[in-house]
This record gives C-alpha cells, sequence and structure tokens, in this order.
C-alpha cells in the first residue's frame, strides 16, 4: 500500500536533512582544513565550494612550501577535500547567496535551496585585484603571479616587474632580490606607499623604480617575454623585457555575505576576530584570508581552519548541554 506523506512531512523531513551542526562557507585551505577538523570532532559539517571567488591556492602552479607535500595547488586542494570526504563532511559544490540567523539557527540560502546550522565557519578568502590589462590572465601561471613567496623560488637569476607601491609590492621586490632575482618595481605615481622603513630598505638594495608609469600589456608567447609600459607623465610607450610578472595591488576579501549577519568588518574589508577565529556575532567564526592575517600562505590558513573548528565545536558543545 502507497503512503502518501503530507506536503507538511514532506518539507519538515527535506529540513532535517538539510540541517548541521556546522556549515563552512570556502573550500580553500582554511574551510576545507575546519571541514577535517569538524568532521572528526564528530560534528554533522558541510562545506561550501563557490564558483567565484575560487580558492587562490588552486591558481598556484607548484607548491614548495607547505611541509611534506610539493606539487600543484589545485593537488594540494583535492587531496585535503578527500580527507575531509573521508572523516565524513559533505561537500556541496553551490553559491551561498545569503546568511542570516533565525530563531537561534543560522540559514545558508544557495542557489538550491536553503540549509540550517548551529555554527558557521566563514572561510571565504580573498581575491587579488587583478590589473585588467590584456594578457594577465592569458598568462596566469606561465609568468604572471600574485604571490611572491609561492613563485618566486622559479624566477632566480632572471628578470621580473613587481607592479605596485604598497607594502606587499615593496616586500615581494625585496625578497624577489634576496633570492636571487633581478628585480624591477613600477609604480603608478611619484612616491610610493609603503612604509618608509620598507622603502629605506627597498633603495639600500638598488632596486629599481620606473615611476610614474603603469601596465598597458603583458604580451609573450608560451609564456610572459615582455611587457608594454606606459609613462603617465610624458604619454610614451616602452617595452621592458621581463621573465615574470608579479602583481602587489591589493586584495578585495570577499567577505560581503556577512553583512545580513552583523559581523564586524575591519576599513578594508577583513573579518574581525580574535584569537580563537571568534567574530562579534555568536556562533560565527572566520578563517583565512577573509580574516587581516599578516602572512597570507597556505600554511597560515590551515591553522586558522583549525582554530575555528575547535571553537565551533565548543560552541556547538554547549548549545547542545
Amino acid at each position: 500500500m502507497e503512503v502518501v506523506l503530507d506536503a507538511d512531512v514532506i518539507e519538515r523531513r527535506e529540513s532535517e536533512e538539510r540541517e548541521y551542526d556546522v556549515i563552512i562557507v570556502g573550500a580553500g585551505p582554511a574551510g576545507l582544513t575546519a571541514a577535517i577538523y569538524s568532521a572528526r570532532y564528530g560534528l554533522s559539517t558541510a562545506f561550501f565550494e563557490t564558483v567565484d571567488p575560487a580558492s587562490q591556492l588552486s591558481l598556484t602552479p607548484v607548491i614548495e612550501n607547505f611541509p611534506g607535500f610539493e606539487g600543484s595547488g589545485f593537488e594540494l586542494l583535492e587531496k585535503m577535500k578527500n580527507q575531509a570526504l573521508k572523516f565524513g563532511a559533505e561537500h556541496k559544490f553551490e553559491n551561498v547567496e545569503k546568511l542570516r540567523k533565525v530563531n537561534g539557527k543560522f540559514e545558508v540560502v544557495t542557489e538550491s535551496g536553503t540549509y540550517y546550522a548551529r555554527a558557521l565557519i566563514i572561510a571565504t578568502g580573498g581575491k587579488h585585484r587583478e590589473l585588467g590589462v590584456p594578457g594577465e590572465k592569458e598568462f596566469v601561471g606561465r609568468g604572471v603571479s600574485y604571490c611572491a613567496t609561492c613563485d618566486g623560488h622559479f624566477f632566480r637569476g632572471k628578470k621580473v616587474l613587481v607592479v605596485g607601491g604598497g607594502n606587499t609590492a615593496v616586500t615581494d621586490a625585496i625578497y624577489l632580490k634576496e633570492i636571487g632575482c633581478d628585480v624591477t618595481l613600477i609604480h603608478r605615481r611619484d612616491e610610493l606607499r609603503a612604509e618608509k622603513a620598507l622603502q629605506e630598505e627597498l633603495f639600500s638594495r638598488n632596486i629599481p623604480v620606473i615611476w610614474n608609469s603603469v601596465v598597458l600589456r603583458i604580451e609573450g608567447e608560451e609564456k610572459v617575454e615582455r611587457v608594454v609600459i606606459l609613462n603617465r607623465v610624458t604619454n610614451e610607450e616602452s617595452v621592458l623585457e621581463v621573465d615574470g610578472v608579479f602583481i602587489a595591488v591589493g586584495i578585495r576579501p570577499a567577505t560581503d555575505i556577512v553583512m545580513d549577519l552583523g559581523v564586524e568588518r575591519d576599513s578594508a574589508g577583513y573579518i574581525r576576530v580574535d584569537k580563537k577565529q571568534r567574530t562579534n556575532v555568536e556562533g560565527v567564526f572566520a578563517a583565512g584570508d577573509c580574516c587581516d592575517n599578516p602572512l597570507k600562505q597556505v600554511v597560515t590558513a590551515c591553522g586558522d581552519g583549525a582554530v575555528a573548528a575547535n571553537s565551533a565545536f565548543e560552541y556547538v558543545k554547549m548549545m547542545k548541554s
């Protein structure tokens, strides 16, 4: 005999199937580490992988500074993802459209429906600001990089151009010089925005600076071979032969998703957290590049994710008791 369930029962069952102890928004190294730890704590866990922004790690062709691993960023992410799945975390490849708190639970609204959680971990990362010039996207991983500490090793003994004038750009230029690159810095203005101490170190190392200039195009065949530069004062174009272009014009944290929750952010858009990765909203934690971590590396993002998961575990345990 066929049993016909009414709409209320069906809706309630679907709701129960979409309920988790912890939901993690983001599937980069911070989010996946949080998923591994959360699942191992015995919490029902789901992590959401969104299309944009993609994890910056997935764009990194080679990883050599993550303990115990060498390979591409994509390979490392896949290993982390499979480990999280092995421990029971669920993977949702859905764009999260809205987060809100209703009746003591968090609602995660996606393109496919609504999920519910006792605790949220935000690990949406950040997106390196792009120049938006021809050749930039085409040569990512083939001479164009947004991470000097990740990729600088491959350009030892070669000519590279660092684009930017802030602390990150100057620090990248100094680092690349230290490891043996032939470095030039280009900045759109006639003075740098970096801290005075960093500027002094840059100039003490005789790193040349191309002032009042911007990159118009990045060119090459199979890899980067040259950049076309425009002097904003004289309006003259010139060509600089280089093997690599390191773009350091800022990072835009992907944190707009937390606005409806009332999560505090700083003036740059980074989520404010304490040493336990707790936000100002009870039950909401954040990890990785969406927070103002001074060293934006895979290993530090993983550390953030582990701490956030531990804090979420303590919170959920308290809620259940």
